[in-house]
């Protein structure tokens, strides 16, 4: 990691040969070109193998046993021997000067370690626009990233530093992953933004991980769960505990509609509405 541009890409995959190539051919064709192109094969069991030996001059690509998403990024992660990391999706692509407006974006600005970049939306093969949750923000981002995951991994630059501090993806979560990455990483680092459209995201198909499990606030309420114990301001606190008791809210009124699933959200809607009321006591005492 002595040269300071040298970026690793690393794109994830598991039974997407459909799509893996469109990925490859997106960044071979940036026309920033001090990077190297890391594919993990997350044990796929259709044509992916084929399509990377195509390619086997061009990238570097292992194949490993299944294991989720983050098993594969954070493989990558440790065979990459760039000072920077940027993360494609199987499924998406990148236009071709991704990394180029990316790494000018950073020479400008050396204290900033995280960058992303805004991105076309294609659902089902038509192009629809973001909904205004979506949003998508730059600096201290922290409050905004709490609701929802507004931070796309296609679309990211991040200095390997930071994965030094913060640590890598958490593979006990089945999904919500990068949504627990970038609450790690706002709470400590800014997150600029480049307004342009410079990644494609694709959706709409089936083995998306959002469409095979239900209430993915869940997971997003184990995230909060774990960043309450990073020595939150009590401003932070309130922050994470206002959207916690929100999103069980929620997850205990969708569960009361579906049947046969266990109670197991009121409890902790009590536990953390009542931390909340004292936090909120405390902070009210002391002005």
């Amino acid at each position: 990691m002595d040269d300071p541009g040298r970026i690793s890409v690393i794109i994830p995959t598991y039974n997407r040969g459909e799509v893996l190539e469109r990925a490859i051919k997106s960044v071979l064709a940036q026309t920033y070109k001090n990077y190297e192109l890391i594919v993990v094969d997350d044990g796929s069991t259709d044509n992916t193998h084929s399509i990377l030996r195509k390619y086997k001059d061009k990238i570097r690509f292992y194949s490993k046993l299944h294991g989720g998403v983050s098993s594969s990024r954070n493989f990558g992660l440790e065979k990459a021997e760039g000072t920077w990391v940027a993360f494609l999706d199987s499924d998406d692509y990148w236009l071709p000067e991704k990394l180029e407006r990316q790494m000018e974006f950073l020479q400008k600005n050396p204290d900033i370690l995280v960058v992303q970049t805004d991105e076309k939306w294609i659902r089902n093969g038509v192009p629809v626009n973001p909904m205004k949750k979506h949003r998508k923000y730059s600096g201290w981002i922290f409050e905004q990233c709490l609701p929802l995951c507004i931070v796309s991994p296609s679309a990211v630059m991040i200095h390997q530093l930071v994965f030094n501090d913060v640590g890598v993806f958490d593979e006990d979560l089945p999904v919500c992953e990068d949504y627990d990455l970038w609450l790690r990483i706002s709470l400590k680092y800014q997150i600029a933004l480049l307004p342009e459209k410079l990644i494609v995201k694709t959706g709409g198909h089936s083995d998306q991980l959002s469409r095979q499990y239900w209430g993915m606030d869940r997971y997003r309420v184990v995230s909060m769960e774990k960043i309450l114990k990073k020595g939150l301001t009590s401003q932070q606190q309130e922050m994470v505990l206002k959207e916690i008791v929100h999103k069980l809210t929620v997850l205990e009124t969708g569960r009361r509609k579906r049947r046969g699933l266990p109670n197991i959200f009121t409890g902790k809607l009590m536990e953390y509405r009542s931390r909340l009321e004292q936090l909120q006591k405390t902070a009210s005492s002391e002005h």
